[in-house]
């Protein structure tokens, strides 16, 4: 007997958050829960061949499995290198002084 649970399916922009809540059951992969919650409608411009994902901030693959309560999170990609945005912070200060 299949036994099913709700886990969490995140993704946020700048302007807009969503968590969907999902039921699902056991055996089911990330892929899978993600594909269930409906967010890949509300948001087309997520590619999952090549985003990635996490449960609660560790990185994961699709193919995972998922258990009770798990917030599974697609993270979009970096719009600048956080070094590079560090660089550009340093170099801006020191040419104020």
């Amino acid at each position: 007997m299949n036994k099913h649970f709700y886990v969490e399916v995140a993704y946020a922009m700048r302007d807009k958050q969503c968590v969907l809540k999902v039921e699902v059951a056991s055996g089911t992969t990330i892929e899978m829960a993600i594909h269930c919650s409906g967010i890949l409608k509300q948001f087309p411009t997520i590619h999952l061949e090549t985003a990635e994902v996490g449960v609660f901030g560790k990185r994961r693959q699709l193919s995972d499995g998922v258990h009770e309560g798990d917030r599974i999170e697609i993270y979009r990609p970096l719009m600048i290198d956080p070094k590079d945005a560090r660089r550009a912070k340093a170099k801006k200060l020191k040419q104020g002084r």
